[in-house]
């Protein structure tokens, strides 16, 4: 059992309970279908989001009236992450590609796709990266011109999570050039049957996650349709990532706690010279080292996500630059961490962990996207060090 919500002062009553049902759902519905995410297919993926929708696990994710709880989005993604990065994906997905669409798109593209997106029965997506565009959003080249009353959306999308599976596309396009020669950047909903709209190709990763690259092509989005006012595509796209940053950090923590488990189990199992390994020192300081980096990146999370969340709630002076600053840590500290932690169970493990199938072994190929996506650990520093320096 895992006790950290009990122990930590980040949590209410509701948010321990939230852990324990999540864990229960987890262990009961996600964990048995773990070990073949491979073979999941896309009407597998789409009755992956049903099922959170249906466990009511979705309106953590998906913004409708009030601000998200980060907390709750936290410990959602670290109970479905300690099981199965597949289901991971496929709730946090569903927050990332809607959550500009209930910050500034029209009401009646707000209420039809969110409520959709919420209940499960559309599969949404985040279209920012570009072959040439991931940290750099600047040099976005995928362009939207007003013609009449629609935009002319031309160009591609690269990485782009759940692509050929996702029901829409909440898009990010060049709709002109600032003044300072950067990318004028606007949002839009395009839906996947929407004639200019294909998938150009099905990426495969390391790990199990739906990706790929999309193409617009002299494809038209209503003028009324557009996600905010033209330009505000960057804010849009940076107020998501700061709010799901920290989920980040918590999907890896999850990651870590089940390595960490693992590597305990295993460690009291196997005997070598005559004695279980888990008696052996250098295995025991392994063991503490793992726990303790562990506790620490599991903290940096929910402090990032509790000084969000009092934030929004008016219990807290809303500081942007400490609020930029500890999601940053978070998703850097804890996806590094993870990655350590991950890779010392391997190594306890021995062949063992290095078995196609493993659990230990899976956990290696799924924890290395989360160093990367949603801004690089080398980006998160340039973050940190930044708000640093206005102090």
């Amino acid at each position: 059992m895992d006790r950290f919500t009990d122990q930590a002062p980040f949590f209410t009553d509701d948010h321990r309970r939230l852990a324990a049902s999540a864990a229960s759902f987890v262990w009961r519905e996600i964990e048995p279908h773990a070990a073949r995410a491979e073979e999941a297919t896309d009407e597998d993926f789409r009755s992956l989001v049903a099922l959170l929708a249906e466990a009511d696990l979705l309106r953590f994710c998906v913004r409708r009236d009030a601000p998200l709880d980060v907390r709750s989005l936290c410990i959602v993604r670290e109970e479905l992450a300690y099981s199965s990065a597949l289901a991971d994906a496929a709730f946090v997905m569903q927050g990332l590609g809607t959550y500009a669409v209930s910050l500034a798109a029209p009401a009646h593209v707000r209420e039809f796709w969110i409520e959709r997106a919420a209940a499960g029965r559309a599969v949404a997506a985040f279209a920012l990266t570009e072959a040439d565009a991931g940290s750099d959003v600047s040099a976005v080249s995928t362009t939207a011109r007003l013609e009449g009353d629609a935009y002319v959306l031309d160009g591609r999308k690269r990485l782009i999570s759940n692509a050929g599976v996702a029901d829409f596309y909440t898009v990010f396009a060049r709709t002109g050039t600032r003044a300072d020669g950067r990318a004028e950047l606007s949002a839009f909903v395009v839906s996947a049957r929407m004639p200019g709209f294909s998938v150009r190709e099905r990426t495969q990763l390391i790990g199990a996650h739906p990706i790929g690259e999309i193409e617009f092509n002299n494809l038209r989005v209503p003028a009324e349709d557009r996600v905010g006012d033209e330009g505000d595509g960057h804010p849009l796209a940076m107020r998501t990532m700061y709010v799901f940053r920290p989920s980040v950090g918590a999907a890896a923590c999850g990651m870590a706690r089940r390595a960490l488990d693992e590597a305990i189990a295993h460690a009291k199992r196997r005997r070598q010279f005559g004695a279980p390994i888990s008696s052996f020192q250098l295995v025991q300081a392994k063991l503490a080292e793992m726990a303790t980096e562990l506790d620490a990146a599991r903290l940096l999370v929910y402090r990032a996500a509790y000084a969000r969340d009092a934030a929004e709630r008016g219990e807290a002076t809303a500081d942007s630059s400490a609020l930029t600053r500890a999601a940053s840590e978070a998703k850097l500290y804890a996806t590094e961490a993870a990655q350590r932690i991950i890779d010392e169970a391997v190594q306890i493990h021995g062949g063992a962990g290095l078995v196609r199938g493993a659990v230990v072994e899976r956990l290696y190929r799924d924890i290395r996207a989360l160093r990367i996506y949603e801004g690089t650990s080398e980006i998160q520093k340039l973050i940190i060090a930044r708000e640093l320096l206005k102090e």
